[in-house]
């Protein structure tokens, strides 16, 4: 289930923009995502959502194992058939039609079986996220660190530079744990800067996203 980058950039643009010490020409690199991810309080969300919808997931989890199975011939027959030389493109068609058909009728049917998992995941997420730019102002100002950047924006940077654990620790002080059941109301997003956190940092282990068999390709016609 993500944080938004919107969100994420907000926080570390805050961050890059803290004065430092005037003998701190310190840069250092953080990963926010990972940061909220490696929190107590989501890997206690995450367990407590994982024991309360577990019914549902399970049943996802059946489900697409069975839809699996049920496509496979189909994709199977689809690609030999698409294999044959002067393949009928009609028929490809209709072939490439029906398993879509199905493949998007299975992903609805996930999405109805995860979508009150998802929701706890994304509230209790967006509070996490929601005291993101603090914990990375916290973790900058300890360490008198000038400028932050994502660790795919360096060429080199040693692991000391790296201060993803701070801001986690930072985010464990700020918020302790979350609440992972959604007021009848809510919708993501009302927390300010944690909209967006629904698609998840990390996807529960265990959770099954909404998601079927690799679609059939299409043929492009020969």
């Amino acid at each position: 289930m993500s944080i938004t980058k919107t969100a994420l950039a907000a926080a570390l643009a805050g961050a890059a923009l803290l004065p430092a010490a005037a003998h701190a020409q310190s840069v250092a690199v953080a990963n926010p995502e990972a940061a909220v991810a490696n929190t107590r309080a989501w890997t206690a969300a995450r367990t407590q959502i994982q024991t309360t919808y577990k019914t549902q997931l399970d049943q996802a989890n059946a489900r697409r194992q069975a839809i699996t199975t049920e496509l496979q011939p189909l994709v199977t027959a689809f690609e030999t058939a698409r294999s044959q030389p002067n393949a009928n493109q009609a028929s490809l068609q209709s072939q490439a039609q029906a398993i879509e058909t199905r493949q998007n009728a299975a992903n609805q049917e996930l999405q109805r079986l995860t979508l009150p998992a998802q929701r706890a995941q994304a509230y209790a997420l967006e509070q996490i996220s929601a005291r993101l730019q603090e914990a990375v102002q916290g973790a900058v100002r300890a360490r008198n660190v000038q400028l932050l950047v994502r660790p795919d924006a360096a060429l080199f940077a040693q692991p000391a530079a790296d201060i993803t654990a701070a801001i986690t620790a930072e985010l464990d002080r700020l918020v302790p744990s979350v609440n992972t059941t959604p007021p009848a109301n809510w919708q993501p997003g009302q927390q300010g800067q944690g909209a967006g956190a629904a698609a998840g940092v990390a996807p529960a282990a265990g959770q099954p996203a909404a998601t079927t068999p690799a679609p059939a390709r299409r043929s492009s016609g020969r």
